[in-house]
């Protein structure tokens, strides 16, 4: 095996793996009859949180020692991710960040712990990130970086690998739920959550994202990991809140509540609407009594 296709050493990164399942009492569920679950994917590690690690881990193994590319906006928690994994494993690491008039401002705090841990950061247009999957867009973008020989990783690192490293998180989950809720970016972990669980278990995504498009997406993802479809999920988009990376009054006030009910912090961008969507699903009857709820929680809140 040559230096160039040797495997990062992973295992040595210790992940609390299954990560904790903790039953959280709390009265909007139990008036109902029924028991919330959060799966504490935040706990996996202290740096690739939650199905960072998950999607990241099988990516990086087929990655070798090659340089890492992959892409995000300002605000992504995937590329601070692939960040982190570049610096603990020695592996270099380059962000493909959505809008070219960024560089010119100063680096917001996800952005800055990025290049802290040194992520080289491409800035492109956003015509030119729309079509960033398209071969021809791609090579161009590799070879203005010098990384023709990279390994790719796509937007929110949902590939047939990642999927496939998402199915553990349905498996650790077989029997102990009833429905299973997680909140969606580019839909990788739902089409593999999803695979992973038992019959007659159902998964929940709640996208982040407005535009209707996931469903297809998360099919998609689950023939090119599975070679077909797997499993029960069904789609509640009516809880992105304008979108993402945006919040409003109503979640942030749901959130602190939510903080201060159960003494855990709740991240923003995508816990705090998969949780809003789970407690107005409960208000509004859709479980009947006796089901069994799990939450996974995907991240921690950033402290930049």
């Amino acid at each position: 095996m040559t230096s160039h296709d040797a495997v990062p050493d992973l295992a040595g990164l210790h992940p609390r793996l299954p990560s904790p399942l903790e039953e959280f009492t709390d009265d909007r569920f139990t008036r109902r009859g029924l028991r919330l679950l959060l799966k504490r994917d935040d706990l996996i590690h202290p740096e690739l949180i939650g199905n960072k690690w998950r999607k990241l881990a099988p990516n990086l193994s087929a990655a070798g020692r090659r340089m890492v590319v992959t892409f995000g906006g300002a605000y992504s928690n995937h590329l601070r991710a692939t960040a982190a994994a570049g610096r603990l494993l020695g592996l270099r690491t380059v962000g493909v960040v959505r809008g070219q008039e960024l560089a010119e401002r100063p680096l917001n705090a996800s952005l800055a712990r990025c290049a802290a841990d040194g992520m080289r950061l491409h800035f492109v247009d956003r015509s030119t990130y729309r079509r960033k999957t398209e071969p021809e867009t791609l090579a161009g973008i590799l070879r203005g970086i010098d990384a023709e020989d990279a390994y790719v990783v796509p937007e929110g690192g949902s590939n047939a690998s990642a999927v496939r490293g998402c199915s553990a998180l349905g498996a650790e989950l077989r029997g102990r739920a009833d429905v299973v809720a997680v909140a969606c970016g580019t839909g990788g972990t739902l089409a593999g959550l999803a695979a992973g669980l038992d019959p007659g278990q159902w998964a929940l995504g709640v996208p982040v994202l407005k535009g209707g498009f996931l469903g297809a997406d998360v099919r998609d993802l689950q023939s090119e990991a599975f070679g077909g479809p797997r499993g029960d999920w069904w789609l509640d988009e009516r809880f992105h809140f304008g979108g993402y990376a945006r919040t409003t009054h109503e979640l942030d006030a749901f959130a602190a509540d939510f903080e201060e009910r159960h003494g855990l912090g709740v991240e923003r961008l995508y816990v705090a609407k998969l949780l809003y969507g789970v407690v107005a699903l409960t208000e509004e009857g859709a479980f009947p009594r006796g089901t069994v709820v799990a939450a996974v929680v995907t991240g921690a809140p950033f402290d930049g």
